[in-house]
Order: C-alpha cells, then sequence, then structure tokens
C-alpha cells in the first residue's frame, strides 16, 4: 500500500505542477493569445503560428545520444525545464559533413488550425515524414509540410542519428548487450513511439499513422516495413524512390552485423577499418566514443547501410517482403523516370565535367566497378543502352541520357518493381512512377536535362508557396498529389472524387504516371517498353 500512495501522490503533484505551470504559460502569452499549446509527458509545448499552420519545433523526443548515450538506443528526454517547452525554433540537425550536433533528437508537428467556429470533428490522420540523404546528410528542418496539412492531417518531421554515428556495426560496441547497429533506425522507430504517447496532445489519432518518406528516408520505410520492432507503430506507409540496392540478387548491401564488424561491403568499410581510421586501433569502446563527431562524419562514405541485426532487421527487407514476414500495410510504392541523372549531374557537371559520348563507355564501366573492355559492359553499351537509343536534344550530349537510363533502371527502377510485385501479393498496393519530365531543376544548371530525376516529385509535396516554383499546370499535379497522400493517410486509399481513380498494382496490371498537369495510367507493357527490367536486369 506504501508504493501505492507514493505513486498517487506523484501523480497528483505531477497533475497540480502541469496545472500551475500551464496557468503561468497562459498567463506569459497574455500578448500573444493565440499561440497553439500541446501537452506532452515532458511537459507542455507552446508553439507558433506560419501560413495558418500551426507549428511545434524542435521537441526534443529522446535524451541526447551523446557521451556515453553515443552508440546506445534512445533513452527518453524526461521532463522540460520548468515543464515548459517554447517550440518556436528548429533544433540542430544531426552531425553529418560540414555541420549538426550530436544532440540533435528533435521533432517538428504541424497541425491544421480548424475553421473559426467549426472545431475538428475528432482526432486528425497523422503523417509522419522521415528525411533522406544517403543516411548519413539532411534534417527535418528542410521540409515544409504546410500544403499537406492545409488538407487535414497533421504532420510530424523527425531528425535521426546520421552517418557512422547512425549506422555502425563494430565489435567492442556490439559486445554491450544492447541492440547494436542500426542506431538511426532506432531513432526512427522511438520517434513513431514518442508520437503513440503524445500526438493527442496536439489533436492527432495515434491509430491513423502513416509514414512517409523519400529516397534514404524511402528506404527507412521499407525497413520499418520489414521491423518486428516497428509492428503496431503505424497504419499505412509510403515510400518515394526507396527501393535502390535492394530487391535485386546481384545487390546485396544490407548484410548481417557481423560482416558489418569485418569485411563490410563495397560500399562501405567494416567497423575494424572505421575505428582505426579514427585512431582507435585498440578497437575499444572508450577510444570511439572520445572521436570528435566531426572527424567521424569527415570518413564517411557519401551512401551508408543498415544491418540485419537480429532485432530491429531480422532478415533483409527483400526476404520480408518475399516470404510476407512484414508489418503487412497498404502501400503507396514509388520511383522517378529519371533517378540516376541527379547522380550524374554531381559527379559529372558539378564535378569532374560534362560527360561527353566518347567516355560513355569508361562511365559505363565506372558505374559497375568492372573494366571499359569487360564484355558485360560492351553488351550495355552496344545493345542495351547504345547511345543511338537516346538521341538528345540540340547541343546536348547523349551520353548523359543513357548513362542515366542505364542507372536508373538498375539501381532505382528495376528493384522498386520487384518490390512492388513482392508487397502487392499480400497487401493494398499503389504504384507509381513520377514523371514529370520539365519538374523544376533541383540542382544548378547542367549540360543536359535533368528530367524527374532524383528528389523532383519533393517540390510538388512541400513548400508553403510553390507557385513561384512550379507551372499552372505543375501546380494542378502538385495538388493532386498532395491528395492522393493525404487521402491515403486518411482512409488508406488515395481515391477521392477530386482525381483521376488511381488502382491498385498486382502483376501484369498498371501503375499511376504522375505527369503535369492530369496522371494517367501507364501499363506494365509500357513500362517494360520504357524500362529493362523484366526483359534484362531481372534475368541475373
Amino acid at each position: 500500500m506504501v508504493g501505492k500512495r507514493t505513486w498517487w501522490h506523484y501523480a497528483l503533484g505531477l497533475a497540480f505542477a502541469m496545472t500551475f505551470t500551464l496557468g503561468s504559460a497562459l498567463a506569459a502569452s497574455a500578448n500573444q493569445p493565440f499561440d497553439p499549446i500541446a501537452l506532452t509527458e515532458s511537459g507542455i509545448v507552446i508553439g507558433g503560428e506560419a501560413n495558418g499552420v500551426n507549428t511545434f519545433l524542435g521537441i526534443p523526443y529522446a535524451a541526447a545520444p551523446v557521451e556515453t548515450l553515443r552508440w546506445r538506443p534512445p533513452e527518453a528526454y524526461g521532463f522540460f525545464h520548468g515543464l515548459v517547452f517554447h517550440a518556436d525554433q528548429f533544433g540542430s540537425e544531426c552531425t553529418q559533413p560540414g555541420g549538426g550536433s550530436e544532440d540533435c533528437l528533435f521533432l517538428n508537428v504541424y497541425s491544421p488550425q480548424p475553421p473559426h467556429g467549426h472545431p475538428f470533428q475528432g482526432p486528425l490522420p497523422v503523417m509522419v515524414w522521415i528525411h533522406g540523404g544517403g543516411l548519413v546528410t539532411g534534417g527535418a528542418d528542410l521540409y515544409d509540410p504546410t500544403r499537406l496539412v492545409q488538407q487535414g492531417v497533421i504532420v510530424v518531421t523527425i531528425n535521426y542519428r546520421l552517418g557512422y554515428l547512425g549506422f555502425l556495426a563494430q565489435t567492442a560496441l556490439d559486445a554491450e548487450k544492447h541492440e547494436a547497429g542500426n542506431y538511426g533506425f532506432m531513432d526512427q522507430q522511438f520517434a513513431l513511439r514518442w508520437v503513440q504517447r503524445n500526438i493527442r496532445g496536439f489533436g492527432g489519432d495515434p491509430n491513423q499513422v502513416t509514414i512517409f518518406g523519400e529516397s534514404a528516408g524511402g528506404q527507412s520505410v521499407i525497413a520499418h516495413l520489414a521491423s518486428p520492432t516497428a509492428a503496431y507503430l503505424f497504419r499505412g506507409a509510403i515510400s518515394e524512390s526507396g527501393a535502390y540496392l535492394e530487391f535485386q540478387d546481384y545487390l546485396n548491401f544490407i548484410v548481417p552485423l557481423a560482416s558489418g564488424e569485418t569485411v563490410g561491403t563495397a560500399l562501405v568499410p567494416g567497423g575494424s577499418a572505421v575505428a582505426a581510421s579514427v585512431g582507435c586501433t585498440s578497437q575499444t569502446s572508450a577510444c570511439l566514443r572520445g572521436v570528435p563527431a566531426a572527424a567521424l562524419a569527415a570518413i564517411e562514405p557519401s551512401t551508408v547501410y543498415p544491418f540485419v541485426d537480429g532485432t530491429l532487421l531480422t532478415q533483409t527487407p527483400a526476404e520480408a517482403f518475399a516470404s510476407g514476414q512484414f508489418n503487412q500495410v497498404p502501400i503507396i510504392f514509388g520511383s522517378n523516370h529519371d533517378e540516376w541523372r541527379y547522380q550524374i549531374a554531381l559527379a559529372y557537371d558539378l564535378g569532374v565535367g560534362p560527360l561527353t559520348d566518347a567516355e560513355y563507355p569508361v562511365a559505363v564501366a565506372q558505374l559497375l566497378g568492372l573494366p571499359e573492355d569487360n564484355s558485360f559492359v560492351q553488351l550495355l553499351v552496344n545493345t542495351v543502352y547504345p547511345l543511338s537509343a537516346y538521341p538528345p536534344p540540340p547541343s546536348v550530349m547523349s551520353a548523359p541520357l543513357a548513362l542515366g537510363a542505364l542507372g536508373t533502371d538498375e539501381l532505382f527502377t528495376c528493384p522498386a518493381r520487384n518490390a512492388d510485385l513482392l508487397l502487392a501479393q499480400h497487401v493494398p498496393t499503389y504504384v507509381y512512377e513520377f514523371n514529370d519530365e520539365n519538374a523544376p531543376p533541383v540542382l544548378p544548371p547542367v549540360s543536359f536535362p535533368l528530367g524527374a530525376c532524383h528528389t523532383s516529385e519533393l517540390a510538388y509535396l512541400f513548400g508553403a508557396h510553390p507557385q513561384g516554383h512550379l507551372s499552372t499546370e505543375q501546380l494542378e499535379l502538385s495538388d493532386t498529389m498532395i491528395g492522393y497522400w493525404t487521402q491515403f493517410a486518411k482512409t488508406l486509399n488515395p481515391n477521392s472524387p477530386a482525381a483521376p481513380i488511381w488502382t491498385k498494382y498486382s502483376a501484369g496490371g498498371a501503375l499511376e504516371s504522375l505527369v503535369a498537369p492530369t496522371p494517367a495510367t501507364e501499363s506494365d507493357a509500357d513500362f517494360d517498353s520504357d524500362h529493362k527490367c523484366s526483359g534484362f536486369w531481372d534475368t541475373f
């Protein structure tokens, strides 16, 4: 009985303190009476307003993963100082090349303002956005979900540990008897659990959560679909350009933790080599935790990958989807028509210089990591993706267009199609290809058209004032896409009377081609004539 009385005394004391603090917070906000306020497990959050949307920025959802908490699963934040948090500015992005901080586990909540005198009927659906950046760069502060929120959903954007601070398999760290390797994904799931416990305080429904993300964020969505520890944290999922380097037998970059500790992969060194490269030849966790975060970020590759750690991921997503042993929820799954042109622009025009037709065979060999005279390289150059099949606009070389098609098919489109086929056997799956060839450029001017390259669909979903970037026809497509995404969050079906019908995908069926101004249905036959998946890449 003593223990029970103590617990109740604590609860009553906390309730009294919260009531007193709420009154103090309201009094302190007397000159700004319309500041939105939400109650969370850590205390009261006072937000702001922008473009008719309530904003709660930089809310800490976990303790700072610094010092002894570096490379450990996230831990609870605790109470705000004085039980009040002024959520009026973004928290720091996570450590990455060029900046960020280890104290970075923040999230932002954006909620719609109800029409004057017309409160919302019941809690609202929630969309949790996971940013991209190769699991190495990016941050939640880079995305403005205003136009999504204006459709009657709450959007939460989250930070998570990146690079080697977020994804590292190393023997000493892994021997510490805690969940290991996928610290960034642990953060994402910790944030999803925070949403489950706290989103009602912002007017949201924890039973109507949809996760969505792009590139590495889309890959994160795929991982949570496959993760046993993510069960019941969401009821719908949207993955944009997230199937890269998976779902093909020749792509194998998600390896067991033991392999990540030692040999690594062709793209990411093993943890022992990472430790040695920052001076920790002793391979001790104490040495690693003493290395400056910036020093770790400085040696990272452009992309890192998760591990099959036995807890968060017990098998690769490809294996989970094939077996049906994944979190079976309705899904929107897609990619962009010209994904790889983005990487070509960075590597060539914005790197070593524009790619010429004469350099095309060498570029193909470098992409594949093979000698130029290799027979497979020659097959691709001369037969499967010949320059003659990609006639360019005036004053443009064919090579970037041909190499763009090759890289898009090999690394994005064909893996995504294989994932579509697996998912559609188990859950309602809505498949798209973003195909607006005149999408606003996402990079400085280059020598070839970027088309519907990697990240180009984001301008159609985010941004408070896209009128300055999109044409009238593109705004129509933007409105349709936002309608599809938010309607899916509300009903688990993207369809509404306001947009063209989007049918569920099945083998031999059709996908939605998202092109301005109006989406169109694209058959599998048309898809196969455009991409070399079933006739080439899927034969290996």
